[in-house]
C-alpha cells in the first residue's frame, strides 16, 4: 500500500545534507577533544560524512511509509 509522502526526495536529501554537517561538526570537535590531534580529528569526521548521509535519507524514506503518529489532513476546497 503507498502512503502519500508530504515531502519531495530533495527536501530529505536537504535535511539528511544538513543534519549531517551538524553532526560531523559534532564528531569532529569530540574527535579533536579524545584524540588533540585535527589532523585525526579531520579524517574521523571525513569518514562518517557519506555513510550517515545515505543512513539518514534512508531512515527519514522509511519513516514516510510509517503512520505513526501522522495527523491525516483533508484537501481544501
Amino acid at each position: 500500500m503507498f502512503i502519500p509522502v508530504p515531502e519531495t526526495h530533495g527536501r530529505s536529501i536537504a535535511k539528511a545534507v544538513s543534519w549531517r554537517i551538524t553532526g560531523s561538526l559534532d564528531t569532529f570537535a569530540l574527535s579533536w577533544l579524545i584524540t588533540g590531534n585535527v589532523v585525526s580529528a579531520g579524517s574521523i569526521a571525513t569518514a562518517e560524512v557519506i555513510t550517515k548521509i545515505v543512513l539518514y535519507y534512508l531512515h527519514e524514506r522509511a519513516w514516510s511509509f510509517i503512520p505513526f503518529g501522522r495527523r491525516m489532513t483533508l484537501p481544501v476546497d
